[in-house]
């Protein structure tokens, strides 16, 4: 009796937990969560509902996209047009990260409206809904991870995760936890509101109209490889690299940070995601601009951007997690695949110590 009793509890206790978005809401103890989530992770039997207008779209780009790589193989694309499409694939994929992500979901850092005006129209280019949208169902993701609120709920596998989860209706839960997200920041901010207002009158004119217009008219390539390679394939291309960001960081990769949540390091795509697939970090310190331990590089070309911007005054109040922080959570939540950290580190070699050359040693 006294077992059962305690069970109850307990399951109270996990039902009354929400997620990861912010680590104080599930009590810390020196700087590890208090409460296992791993006992959170779930995904229901559910009958999909189709959501025939996504599977159309995403089909016919799927189809014209191959038809647009049969272009590229056979030459007859003008070279400035492949030029043009991978710059701007990279340029909308950069919006997503430095601006829908890490600026406006996470508020990791602040910008001034220059930076912000040129984020809103890069990702308006991306065609990956609003910011307003965006950042709302990527704070339910965060919030409820890995469960059947969360929009690409990784247990249910590769598919659902990468794209299952736009060809089908969303999940009741999804919908109704969605409604208690906190979006006043970004409802209060004029810039954002205008372009989700706007949304389906800017992005198809910017995303597919503007694109397939651009190369017609500067230097004369034709309507289909215009269409086919700059629009189409562009847009393929650039999702499906965020799409691994839900997928692939979320089924594989190192737990450095915390092995109990599924996010992993996956440096190996690190160029392909702009810096977004060190994700054990990220789900576990969401508010560092960085989305990383290291800041910016080539491996992530998000965190230079905001870096390079802050150099000129144009993003400011970059937040980042202290050393100190980092390590302690290394030590009692990670899987041990983390680097050594330096001299007298506990997996540093025997012999690297004994063999090591000290200059101007001092007795």
């Amino acid at each position: 009796m006294h077992s059962h009793v305690e069970q109850v509890s307990n399951q109270q206790e996990f039902d009354s937990v929400t997620g990861i978005l912010n680590e104080e809401d599930l009590e810390v103890t020196e700087t590890a969560l208090e409460k296992d989530i791993r006992v959170l992770k779930s995904a229901k039997e559910r009958k999909l509902e189709p959501a025939w207008l996504n599977i159309i779209i995403i089909s016919y780009v799927a189809l014209g996209s191959l038809y647009g790589v049969y272009l590229l193989l056979t030459n007859s694309v003008k070279l400035k047009t492949f030029v043009f499409a991978t710059i701007l694939s990279y340029s909308s994929g950069l919006a997503i990260t430095a601006g829908a992500h890490r600026l406006w979901t996470h508020r990791s850092y602040k910008a001034k409206w220059p930076v912000k005006i040129f984020l809103l129209i890069l990702n308006t280019v991306a065609y990956q809904n609003s910011v307003y949208v965006w950042a709302r169902d990527h704070r339910v993701h965060h919030k409820y991870s890995e469960t059947d609120a969360d929009p690409h709920n990784a247990m249910r596998g590769f598919f659902f995760s990468h794209v299952g989860w736009l060809l089908c209706k969303k999940h009741p839960d999804v919908k109704a936890k969605g409604k208690g997200i906190d979006m006043s920041d970004l409802k209060s901010d004029p810039l954002v509101m205008f372009q989700h207002r706007h949304y389906f009158i800017l992005m198809p004119l910017l995303s597919f109209v503007i694109p397939t217009l651009i190369p017609m008219y500067l230097w004369g390539e034709t309507f289909s490889n215009s269409w086919h390679v700059s629009a189409l394939l562009r847009w393929f291309y650039s999702v499906n690299w965020v799409w691994c960001i839900n997928s692939v960081c979320h089924l594989y990769g190192n737990k450095p940070y915390d092995k109990r949540l599924n996010p992993g390091e996956n440096n190996q795509i690190s160029w392909l995601t702009l810096g977004e697939c060190f994700h054990n970090y990220h789900h576990v310190f969401p508010w560092d601009y960085k989305t990383a331990e290291l800041g910016g590089s080539m491996s992530n070309l998000g965190a230079l951007f905001i870096e390079t911007c802050a150099k000129f005054g144009l993003t400011y109040d970059l937040k980042t997690v202290p050393q100190d922080i980092i390590k302690q959570r290394i030590m009692r939540t990670g899987d041990g695949s983390h680097p050594i950290w330096g001299w007298g580190d506990k997996d540093q070699r025997p012999e690297e110590i004994a063999n090591a050359v000290i200059l101007e040693k001092r007795h």
